[in-house]
C-alpha cells in the first residue's frame, strides 16, 4: 500500500456514488488515514454501524458534512431544520468527528431579504451553541462562493463568516476555509489571519476553480493543479495561524464522481502532493 500524505483527507463528496464501506475501503487502500463524511451514507447504514465501520476501517473523521438550512423564517420547518442540526451534532460527536460543517442556507422561497437571512443564522447558533459545547463539536459556517448565494449560503466571504461567528464561542462555531468558495476575495489573506487570531479555523478544503463553469455551476470543481487557485498563498497562510487539522480534498464533479474511486483517490493523493503539501511542513 501506497501511504498518502498523512494530513490529506478524502471527503467523501469527491467519491459521491460509493457508499460507505466501499468509500471507507478504498480510502484506506489507498493509505489515507482520514475521510470527510457525509450524513446520508451513515444513516443508509445506521449510526451504530456506521460508528463500528469507521473504527474498523482505522481511519478518523476529519468533518461530517452538512449541517445549516435554517435562514428561514420562523415556523415549523426552521423548528424542523434546527432540530435536525441538533441530530446531526450528536451524530458527528458519536463519529469522534469534531467539525460539523454549516451550508447555512439561501433566501426563504419569495424573499429578498438577505440581511434578515443572515440575521436568522446568528439567531440558529444561539440555539445549537450549548448542543455544540456539550458534544465538543464545531459548526464550522461555510461562506460559499457569491454565485451560491441566493440558494445555498447567503455568507459569501470568511469575512462574514467570522463576523457571525463573533458572539460565539469559538469551540463552539468556527469556520470551514475551501479554497474554492475564497480564493478570488481580495481579504482572503487577512480574513485567514483573523480566523486564526480568533481560534475560528475548523476545517481546511482545497480543490481548484476552472472557467468556462459546468452547466450546473454546483459541480465544476477540479482536482487541484487544473485550475486558476494559487495554492501557495493560502496554504501558507492557513499553516501561519498555527492551524494543524486535516486538510479534506472535496470535489463536486460529474466526470469525476463517474470515475473509479480508487483511480480518484490517486489522482486526488498526487494533485495534493504537487500544488498544496509542499506548503506545509511536516
Amino acid at each position: 500500500m501506497i501511504m498518502t500524505n498523512p494530513i490529506l483527507s478524502m471527503n467523501q463528496a469527491t467519491i459521491k456514488y460509493a457508499d460507505l464501506a466501499t468509500a471507507l475501503r478504498v480510502c484506506s487502500e489507498a493509505g489515507y488515514r482520514s475521510i470527510g463524511l457525509w450524513r446520508e451514507p451513515v444513516e443508509e447504514v445506521g449510526l451504530d454501524t456506521a460508528v463500528k465501520m469507521v473504527k474498523d476501517s482505522g481511519l478518523r473523521v476529519s468533518t461530517m458534512c452538512r449541517g445549516g438550512f435554517f435562514t428561514m423564517e420562523e415556523e415549523p420547518a426552521r423548528r424542523a431544520s434546527i432540530d435536525d442540526n441538533r441530530k446531526l451534532i450528536e451524530e458527528t460527536a458519536a463519529l469522534d468527528c469534531h467539525v460539523l460543517v454549516l451550508v447555512v442556507g439561501g433566501l426563504p422561497e419569495g424573499s429578498k431579504d438577505l440581511t434578515g437571512a443572515r440575521l436568522r443564522i446568528g439567531e440558529a447558533l444561539a440555539e445549537l451553541e450549548k448542543d455544540a459545547l456539550d458534544a465538543g463539536v464545531t459548526l464550522a459556517i461555510e461562506p460559499l462562493h457569491p454565485m451560491y448565494c441566493t440558494d445555498r449560503a447567503c455568507v459569501s466571504t470568511l469575512g462574514q463568516a467570522l463576523d457571525i461567528a463573533a458572539p460565539f464561542n469559538p469551540k463552539a462555531v468556527g469556520v470551514t476555509v475551501d479554497t474554492f468558495h475564497i480564493f478570488w476575495d481580495p481579504q482572503v489573506q487577512e480574513s485567514i489571519a483573523r480566523a486564526g487570531r480568533e481560534g475560528r479555523i475548523a476545517t481546511y478544503q482545497v480543490c481548484d476553480w476552472k472557467t468556462p463553469l459546468e452547466a450546473d455551476p454546483l459541480l465544476s470543481r477540479h482536482y487541484m493543479g487544473e485550475g486558476v487557485i494559487d495554492f501557495r498563498p493560502l496554504t501558507e497562510a492557513v499553516w501561519n495561524t498555527g492551524w494543524r487539522g486535516d486538510i479534506e480534498c472535496e470535489l463536486f464533479n460529474q466526470k469525476i464522481w463517474d470515475t473509479d474511486p480508487a483511480v480518484v483517490a490517486k489522482k486526488v493523493s498526487d494533485a495534493f502532493d504537487k500544488e498544496v503539501a509542499p506548503y506545509w511542513p511536516l
